[in-house]
């Protein structure tokens, strides 16, 4: 009688509860289901069995497993669960990959199938590069963080960039209603909670995110909290954890953060409790660029020059971009724009400024209609001049040249100052 083979999992947990009472029947006998990679190694090491059976996800298969399945002797049979799942594998040279959808018989056939079944040898040369994170901060008085966030999300998602959107804002979380999304369960409390748990994943993520579809591209939004009483949910560990699975999951994350930065509640309140403030914090500290943004009138230049000293003890200023919105010679005088680099360099050392100029008829337009600013006014100066800064500032690697952007460039006006 053919002994049956023995196998490891490493799977989904949903997919191990559909394949688990088929796999003996297939004649294949599984001594060991560790709940993630890192103790799967341990098993494949200690058990030497004759094949691993992972899901293609990060939780579940790393560079570090192939090599101890190699170490092992052991084959590996990779189940790919969407687009998602097959460039992971791809990523970590697993060259066939199967559906996540197959059947314990299926799996056992490829088993025995021999030439397809030869371990990976060596886990690939080159990582999958992680996703970039940027933050958009503004101190209070309504800069436009949010309209500015969801702008350049869009135009991130227009250039051919997979887009998340983060609302980390713990205050006034406006992201949802500004895209018409519902948001009585929001998708970043939700992914901290697996995050606590250590459930996250990218497919996770793709369950408690929404999808919002722009003209030329696609966000995925994880809606902020409702209700600003929620915010002991999310603290600044879950931030981070959830902010570094993103980089797996897109790859760039715009997250609309809030404005304050004070740390001073520490010294009134229980050294382990929640922090209020926490999840600005730890966005802007996870974040490789850090959008500040100011409002172009004499009185948000003042908060910003205040606040931007903050925002610069807590992150590394050569990460930090500066932008002023609002922008508008009516609130400055003539030459608003000179006044204001001049009066930012002198008063608060802010050098390499870039203007937004105000456009009020434009974003009127985009919260009626529940769109980006690029879709709801794309001859917007506004607009233009947030292309302008995605284009030389966010995209960092080749990206799809977004559809009828020259001649939409064509004829937006110079900006107003």
């Amino acid at each position: 009688m053919t002994e049956p083979v023995t196998v490891v999992l490493s799977l989904a947990p949903h997919v191990e509860d559909r394949l688990l009472p088929e796999l003996g029947v297939a004649g294949l006998l599984v001594v060991a289901r560790p709940p993630g990679a890192g103790e799967a190694a341990e098993a494949l090491d200690r058990l030497r069995p004759g094949v691993l059976l992972a899901s293609a996800g990060p939780q579940h298969l790393d560079s570090p497993l192939l090599l101890a399945a190699a170490q092992a002797g052991a084959a590996v049979v990779v189940l790919a669960e969407g687009e998602e799942g097959r460039r992971h594998a791809a990523a970590l040279g697993v060259r066939q990959p199967m559906d996540a959808s197959a059947s314990a018989e299926d799996v056992a056939l490829r088993i025995a199938a021999g030439p397809a079944m030869e371990p990976v040898t060596t886990p690939a040369p080159t990582a999958p590069r992680p996703g970039r994170v940027t933050a958009v901060w503004g101190p209070a008085g309504a800069p436009g963080r949010t309209t500015t966030a969801i702008a350049l999300a869009g135009e991130l998602a227009a250039a051919g960039l997979r887009v998340a959107l983060v609302d980390a804002d713990t205050i006034g979380a406006a992201v949802a209603p500004s895209l018409g999304l519902l948001d009585e369960a929001p998708g970043l409390a939700a992914a901290c909670r697996l995050a606590a748990a250590g459930a996250l994943t990218g497919e996770e993520l793709d369950r408690v995110a929404q999808r919002y579809r722009c003209a030329r591209g696609e966000l995925r939004v994880l809606t902020g909290i409702g209700r600003p009483a929620r915010w002991p949910e999310l603290s600044a560990d879950r931030i981070t954890k959830v902010l570094d699975q993103c980089r797996t999951w897109a790859d760039h994350t715009i997250v609309d953060t809030g404005f304050n930065l004070e740390a001073d509640e520490e010294i009134v309140s229980d050294l382990f409790a929640p922090r209020r403030n926490a999840a600005t914090i730890a966005a802007l500290r996870a974040a490789d660029t850090v959008v500040a943004i100011g409002a172009g009138d004499p009185i948000g230049l003042a908060r910003y020059v205040r606040a931007f000293g903050d925002l610069v003890e807590l992150v590394d200023p050569h990460r930090v971009r500066a932008v002023v919105t609002k922008v508008r010679q009516s609130a400055v005088g003539l030459g608003a724009g000179a006044q204001i680099r001049a009066s930012l360099q002198r008063f608060g050392g802010i050098e390499d400024v870039v203007l937004v100029p105000s456009d009020p008829v434009a974003c009127d337009a985009a919260l009626l209609t529940a769109r980006t600013l690029g879709d709801a006014a794309p001859r917007s100066a506004a607009t233009a001049a947030l292309r302008r800064f995605a284009a030389d500032h966010l995209l960092d690697r080749p990206a799809r040249p977004p559809r009828r952007a020259p001649a939409v460039l064509r004829r937006l006006r110079p900006a107003p100052f």
